[in-house]
Formats: C-alpha cells, sequence, structure tokens
C-alpha cells in the first residue's frame, strides 16, 4: 500500500529542494487508455458512487483510491510528506487550523459541493442611504463647496472673472451654512478648517483679480487675524501687492517687511521674492539707495536677472558710472540654468534615439528653456543699451566696452547684436555716414550676421533713394540667408521702384512663403496688385492683412481707395468711418470722406468732414478752398473771407486768394434803409425803382426789382457802404503787392468809376498801359502766327489814330465811357477762357505750381470772383 508514498530520505533532510520531480502516479493521463478500471468507470456508473464519508472528521482526510485492480490507496502528498491527518508508524500528524475551501460539517454529512454558496441564494439588498441624517446632509454640502471652489478657479482661469467671483462668493455662503450645522452636530473641533481657508483665499484672489482691492483686503485680514490658519502671516504679502497696486508704496514695503519676518529662513526663495519687491516698491518711491541695498543682497546671496537688471536701473537713476559696470559684469555673470543645444542634436543614426530626439526638441520643457533665454538676452541688451551712452565720453566708447564685456561671457553671439545696436544708435543721431561704415564692417562675418547688416544698409540707401546700391546689398542679404523674409522684402522694393512690379511680387511671395507672419510682404503684394490693376487681388490681400492687424490705418485706408477705385463709394465711405474712429483726428481721412459724401451730392455731410478736416489741419489748401467754394455758393460770402484770408496766409504769392477776399467784401454788402417806393410807380410797367434806374450799372446789379407788387411796396434798395469800402481798400492793397496784376486794376477802375473816385484815370492809364504792353509780349512771341498781322494792325492803329483827331472835340470823360462799355458788365458772368483776362504780366516767383491730388466732383474757385460755375470731375492720380 505503501509503495506510491514517497518519504524524504534521513540522510538528506537538509536538501530543501528534494520531492519536487516526484509527482503521484494516480496523475499520470498517458495510461488513462490502458487502465480498465477507468474505462470501466467511463462507461458505466461505476465512477459514481457516493463518496466515502470519512469516520474522523478532519479537513483533509486521505481516501482510498480505486486503482485498476480494485485496491484502495491512500494519496500521499506531492512533497513526499504525509497528509493531514494521516497515521503514520502509528502517529497521528496533528490537523491543520485553515479549513479547505468548500469543505464543512454539512459537506461531511452528505450535502452536495457548493464551494461558491450558490445554494445560499442571492445576497441581501444593501442598507438604503438615509439622505435625511444631519451627517450625509454636511457630507453633500461639503462636496458642493469643494466643487464651487474648482469652478470658480477654473473660471479664473478661463478669463471669466465675474463669473470666477460669484462661484467664490456662493462659496463662500454654502461654506458657512456648513459650519454652522457641523456646530449643531458635532463639536467644535471637528470644524474643517482646511475647507474653510481655501474658501476664504480663494474669495480673496478673485476680489483682486476683479480689482476690488477693499474686499479682497478685508477678506486676507480675516484669514490673518485667525490664529487657527496655521502659516497664514505670508498672505500678507499678497495684501502688499494690493497695495502696491494701490500706489500706497509705505503699506506695502509695511508689510512686506512683516510677511518677510514671518516667513522662516528655510524658505529663501520665498524670502528672496519678498526683498525683490521690496526694492521694485523703493524704485517707484525713488529711494534708489534703499533698491540698492535689496537688490545688492539679492545678487550676493541668489543672484537672479531681474535683480541683476533692477539694480542696473538704480545705479542708472543715481548716476554711478563705475558702479553700472560692475552691475552689469554681474548680470552678464547670472547662470541661464538651460541646456546646451548640443543636447538636441542627435549623435548617430539610431532610430530609437532620432525619435527621442525630436519629440523632446519642442517640449514644453524646451520651450521654457527658450523663454528663459530670451529674456536673459532681452534684460542683457536693454541694459546695454542703457548705459553705453553714460559710462563713457561718448555712446560709441561706452557700446564698445559693453561689446568686450559680452564677448567674454556665455552671451557671446549678443555681441553681434550690440554692434548693429550702435549703428542704429548712429542713425537715430541723424550720423548715416558713421552707421554705414559699422554695418559694412559685418561682411566678413557669418551669414547671419551679414545678413541683417545688409538688410539695415539695403533700408537704408532706399532711404536714401541709391536703388542701385540698395539692390546690391539686397542681393548680399538674400545671398547670406535665403530664408530672411526682410532681406526678400527689401530687394523687392528695390525691385518695385524700378517698375518691374511682377518680379517685386515675387520677392514678396517668397517673403511670405518663409515667413508667414511678415505682414510687411503682404502688404507690399497688395500695393503691387494695385499697380498692376489686379484689384480684386489686392483687395484680398489686404483684407486678409485687415484679420491680421484690425487696427491698422494704413490697412483700412488702403481697402476704402480700393473700394473707390472699383466705383463702389458706399464700401469706400463704410471702410473710411472705420478709419476715422481708429485715427479721429486724420484730417487727410476725413476730406477723403467728406469729398466721398460730395461725389455723391451730399453737401451737409461733406461739409461735415470737411470742415472737421479744417479744424485738426487748417493749412490744407483743397479744403480751405472747398469750404470758400461752399460759402460762396450758399449766399454766404461773409464767411468765405476767413477761408480764403487763410489761404493767403499760406500762399502769399498767389494773388487769386486775396482777389477773392476782395469779391466776398464785394458781395456781402449790406442794405441800406430807403424811402419806400409807391406802388403806383412800380404797377404802371416800371422795371425797377428809382434808385436803380439812376445807379451806375454795378450798383444796379445788387438792387434786383421786386418780384410782386404787394412785396415792392415795402421795397428797399441797397447801396454802398460798409464792406464795399473794403473791397475798395483790399484791392489797392492787391495793386501795391501786385501792380502788374491786370485784374485787379479792371475792378479798381469799376469801383472808381462807380462810386466816382477821382482816381479812376491813374487806375484806367494803368491799365491801358498793361494791356499794350501785354500785346507787345504776345506779338513778340508769337511772331509767325499771322503774316498779316502787322500792317493790319498798323492800319487800325492809324485808323484811330484818324479817329481820335476826328474826334478831338470829344471830352476824355466820353473817351473815358467808350473804354469802360468795352469792358464787361459788373452783373455778367466772367468768362475765364477770354485772353483779354488772363494776367501774361504775372511771373510767380515760386515756379509753376504741381498740381494736386483732388478728390472727385470737388468746387474749384476760379481766379476771377464771378466764376461761379461747377468744374468737371477731375482724376485721382496715383
Amino acid at each position: 500500500m505503501m509503495e506510491n508514498v514517497h518519504l524524504a530520505p534521513e540522510t538528506d533532510e537538509d536538501d530543501l529542494y528534494s520531492g519536487y520531480n516526484d509527482y503521484n502516479p494516480t496523475y499520470d493521463t498517458e495510461e488513462l487508455e490502458n487502465d480498465t478500471a477507468f474505462q470501466q468507470a467511463v462507461k458505466t456508473s461505476h465512477g459514481r458512487r457516493p463518496p466515502i464519508t470519512a469516520k474522523i472528521p478532519s479537513t483533509a482526510v486521505a481516501r482510498p483510491v480505486a486503482t485498476g485492480c480494485g485496491s484502495k490507496t491512500s494519496l500521499a502528498s506531492s512533497m513526499g510528506r504525509p497528509m493531514t491527518g494521516a497515521i503514520q508508524d502509528g502517529v497521528t500528524r496533528p490537523m491543520t487550523a485553515v479549513r479547505a475551501a468548500g469543505f464543512t460539517k454539512a459537506a461531511l454529512r452528505g450535502s452536495a459541493f457548493d464551494p461558491l454558496g450558490q445554494s445560499r441564494g442571492p445576497a441581501p439588498p444593501l442598507e438604503a442611504r438615509n439622505e435625511d441624517s444631519p451627517e450625509e446632509k454636511i457630507r453633500q454640502l461639503e462636496k458642493k463647496v469643494n466643487e464651487l471652489v474648482e469652478e470658480s478657479c477654473i473660471a479664473n482661469s478661463c478669463g471669466d472673472l465675474k463669473l470666477a467671483l460669484e462661484k467664490a462668493k456662493d462659496a463662500g455662503r454654502k461654506e458657512r451654512v456648513l459650519v454652522r450645522q457641523r456646530e449643531q452636530v458635532t463639536s467644535p473641533e471637528n470644524i474643517n478648517l482646511d475647507l474653510t481657508y481655501s474658501v476664504l483665499f480663494n474669495l480673496a484672489s478673485q476680489y483682486s483679480a476683479n480689482e476690488m482691492y477693499p474686499e479682497a483686503l478685508n477678506t486676507y485680514q480675516v484669514i490673518v487675524k485667525n490664529k487657527m490658519f496655521s502659516n497664514a502671516g505670508r498672505l500678507k504679502v499678497n495684501m502688499g501687492n494690493i497695495y502696491l497696486k494701490q500706489r500706497n508704496y509705505s503699506k506695502a514695503i509695511k508689510f512686506y517687511r512683516m510677511a518677510l519676518d514671518q516667513i522662516p529662513s528655510v524658505h529663501k526663495e520665498m524670502r528672496i521674492k519678498i526683498m525683490q519687491n521690496i526694492g521694485v516698491t523703493f524704485i517707484k518711491t525713488g529711494q534708489y539707495s534703499d533698491a540698492i541695498n535689496s537688490f545688492e543682497h539679492i545678487m550676493s546671496v541668489a543672484p537672479n536677472l531681474k535683480a541683476g537688471f533692477n539694480l542696473i536701473l538704480s545705479y542708472f537713476a543715481v548716476g554711478d558710472r563705475e558702479k553700472m559696470k560692475k552691475a552689469f559684469q554681474k548680470l552678464i555673470a547670472v547662470p541661464l540654468e538651460t541646456d546646451e543645444d548640443g543636447k538636441y542634436i542627435s549623435p548617430n543614426d539610431d532610430p530609437h534615439t532620432n525619435l527621442v530626439i525630436e519629440a523632446i526638441k519642442n517640449d514644453h520643457l524646451r520651450q521654457m528653456e527658450r523663454e528663459r533665454k530670451a529674456m536673459a538676452e532681452k534684460y542683457i541688451m536693454t541694459a546695454a543699451k542703457l548705459i553705453a551712452p553714460v559710462i563713457e565720453t561718448s555712446f560709441a566708447v561706452g557700446y564698445d566696452w559693453c561689446v568686450e564685456v559680452v564677448k567674454a561671457s556665455q552671451y557671446v553671439e549678443l555681441a553681434n547684436d550690440l554692434e548693429i545696436n550702435k549703428a542704429i544708435m548712429y542713425l537715430r543721431q541723424k550720423d548715416f555716414n558713421q552707421a554705414v561704415e559699422t554695418l559694412k564692417m559685418f561682411e566678413k562675418k557669418d551669414s547671419s550676421v551679414k545678413s541683417a547688416a545688409a538688410t539695415n544698409l539695403s533700408l537704408l540707401y532706399y532711404l536714401e533713394n541709391e536703388f542701385s546700391q540698395a539692390s546690391s546689398y539686397a542681393d548680399l542679404a538674400v545671398n547670406s540667408d535665403r530664408y530672411n523674409p526682410s532681406a526678400l522684402t527689401n530687394k523687392g522694393n528695390t525691385v518695385f521702384a524700378n517698375g518691374d512690379y511682377e518680379k517685386a511680387a515675387e520677392f514678396y511671395k517668397e517673403a511670405l512663403r518663409n515667413d508667414s507672419s511678415c505682414t510687411e510682404a503682404l502688404y507690399n503684394i497688395g500695393l503691387t496688385c494695385k499697380k498692376l490693376n489686379r484689384l480684386d487681388e489686392a483687395l484680398d490681400c489686404f483684407l486678409k492683412l485687415h484679420a491680421i492687424l484690425r487696427n491698422s490705418a494704413q490697412v483700412l485706408y488702403q481697402i476704402a481707395n480700393i473700394y473707390e477705385l472699383m466705383e463702389d463709394p458706399n464700401q469706400a465711405m463704410e471702410w473710411l468711418m472705420q478709419l476715422i474712429s481708429v485715427v479721429p483726428t486724420d484730417s487727410r481721412a476725413l476730406s477723403k470722406l467728406g469729398g466721398l459724401y460730395d461725389s455723391e451730392g451730399d453737401k451737409s455731410q461733406a461739409f461735415q468732414y470737411y470742415y472737421e478736416s479744417y479744424r485738426y489741419f487748417p493749412s490744407n489748401i483743397e479744403v480751405i478752398e472747398w469750404l470758400g467754394a461752399y460759402y460762396i455758393d450758399t449766399q454766404f460770402c461773409e464767411k468765405a473771407i476767413q477761408y480764403f484770408e487763410r489761404a493767403s496766409l499760406i500762399q502769399p504769392t498767389q494773388v487769386k486768394w486775396q482777389l477773392m477776399v476782395a469779391s466776398c467784401f464785394r458781395r456781402s454788402v449790406p442794405l441800406i434803409e430807403q424811402p419806400d417806393v409807391q406802388e403806383s410807380s412800380l404797377t404802371q410797367g416800371s422795371a425797377s425803382c428809382d434808385h436803380r434806374q439812376q445807379s451806375p450799372p454795378f450798383l444796379r446789379a445788387l438792387c434786383p426789382p421786386p418780384r410782386a407788387p404787394q412785396v415792392a411796396a415795402g421795397h428797399r434798395c441797397s447801396v454802398t457802404s460798409g464792406n464795399y469800402q473794403k473791397a475798395l481798400d483790399t484791392y489797392k492793397d492787391i495793386h501795391r503787392k501786385f501792380p502788374e496784376n491786370v485784374e485787379c486794376l479792371r475792378f479798381l477802375v469799376r469801383l472808381c468809376t462807380d462810386i466816382g473816385l477821382k482816381e479812376v484815370q491813374e487806375y484806367a492809364t494803368k491799365l491801358k498801359r498793361l494791356e499794350k504792353m501785354k500785346e507787345i509780349r504776345e506779338q513778340r512771341t508769337k511772331p509767325g502766327r499771322d503774316g498779316s498781322g502787322g500792317p493790319r494792325g498798323r492800319r487800325d492803329g492809324s485808323a484811330g489814330s484818324d479817329g481820335g483827331q476826328n474826334c478831338g472835340a470829344g471830352s476824355r470823360g466820353e473817351r473815358l465811357s467808350a473804354q469802360l462799355r468795352a469792358l464787361p458788365r459788373t452783373e455778367e458772368p466772367y468768362d475765364s477762357s477770354s485772353n483779354k483776362e488772363l494776367d501774361a504780366s504775372y511771373v510767380d516767383p515760386l515756379g509753376p505750381q504741381i498740381e494736386r491730388p483732388r478728390t472727385a466732383a470737388k468746387k474749384r474757385v476760379d481766379e476771377d470772383d464771378f466764376a461761379d460755375e461747377e468744374l468737371g470731375d477731375d482724376l485721382l492720380p496715383e
């Protein structure tokens, strides 16, 4: 019976790994096909006998196993040791305390094998939660408070400050309700102080974010004064920040120092930040010596870029040159604490390494390193530009010292940028030669610096209209760095200046492909398309640019101008209105908008914008001319005088403005009451009053006939006085300034004749002499125009002489009256096309005037004061 039981040998008691290769032959499945008993049990119910019950209740009683021979053998352990409860050598092995799974007393008595307990049925239902209990209400309310605090923080991070404040207030209200309920149920020691602290701190932060500083300070005071909150004293830093925003610098320094006293020395970084805030506050109050002490302490304990830069500013404010140099050297020596760029270059062709490098090349850590490096370069460059002009006798020497210091530091690449800034300083001082010489020094350096210097040189020569030099340096910049958008833009500008717009557009497009954010290239593409009369493409470019630069005045003007060229005045006016909203004081935009309204026939709106343009820039001749013409058209000549007087001040050599002033004086003659005219004299076919019939032709035009008999009964006539005398004085003043002006003399002759002054003969003689000189000058300038002109003239002259002799008996007044009758009547419009009215003898000392661009359908005022007709539309030159 014991042949299948393997016992551990007594001689090998120390072998811990023996018996692992032994196994019970009962579990040998390879011989089951040859086992007749097993086969019989499978085919019949021989193997379905009920299990043998053990006489001794135990957990692991050895049960006999039927073999193929019908013998019953106790199963032994696979380890070769006796089974639990087995009897060996007369000694019973002790029972174990662990009950086997599924074996119970009931199972030993014949119950079915149910190790999972499925026969017991489903588990009883869970006990329902009593939501009305105080503990459950407190738990739910606490959960709601935490959710409100989280929602407030999320709203603040999203920029919705009002919603964040509302959530914080709601959380505060619910937290107070929670505290009252908890005090009723439990002892005060069980109050959640952390939740109360977080709610109050979040509420104070949201008050500060919404610039409700008094409420934020009150909330912080509640936290700080509560002794139950640990480490609440550091919140005085936030209170100091609020006082700093309120420009209450004394209290800000007080709270910063209180916070500094309550923070232990182990929190070194926190203490350094508070001291930096104290130094900044001292700078704002002008206490530079105290600020220097704070920043020097920071630079000696834990140097950083901000403290070093602020230390340089403080020394600059007090004017200490040597300390500025030392502070700049300390700033340069601050460690950057970033990895080298070589870490992101693959040392081999290992694909796994390349994937890792590609993954970390632009991750958040790498971006943070770039930002830190850019900030360091900004501080160093700004400090160098600040102290370079003052640390030495000249800014050039100061820049040279800064360049040498930078070259000996870890920021070697900034030395070239400082050299370029030195050239820019020369430009600001109008020293172009030194700027060009400085930039030319970079021609033999590396490609990136060479490209930047060549780009600046190209721009300088372009501004000086030396397009050949600008083009050569633009080529040098492009060859040094083909992906430099500024170099490509400058190259396109030089080609644009030469008139090759297609090629210029190619350079601009290449610059835009290299850098999609190059707004200069996109703007120039729009101008090029506008030159090529591709208005739709130009409009698309400027609309794209408007999406990038929302408030660019130049872009808005170009869009409005393109719509005007496309003959869409409504859209043009709409975009000009947007332009005026951006730059409300731009006189050019206002006058342009007024011109569009004028072309549409809306004179009132046109007058409003023209007047606004004149108010902001009262020296625009076009606007002054339009306003003067507008008042003349509306019969307010006295208001037009001020505009023409201003025009005569701006252009004192132009006689037409002074003639217009005199004309306005003459037209704005006031009315003087005369005795009433009897109605019978008018109803009997009289065409005018007695005074009108007896007046000379010029005054006759000032007294129009009555339109109806009932109105004629009270008709009063107008005569010369007041402004009429001012008109005569103005004409005399014009004659003194321009003695060869024919128009002025003719009006003087008319006025003196109508009034009956004695100077009429003098002015008539001057007028006749000027007309003869004009005729002689015309004959000299055009001798071959008419071959018979000379003899015919001589014959006319002799005939005139004979006539004069034959009419010698006539008086001088009759001959003068004959000459005046030859002149046009005063009430008739002046014909500007007549050769007799041209002032051929007057020569403008400024030379010919270039006609300025005019708005469409603009009212032009002719030199003659009687020209009221409107001329045709002028084209808008590009």
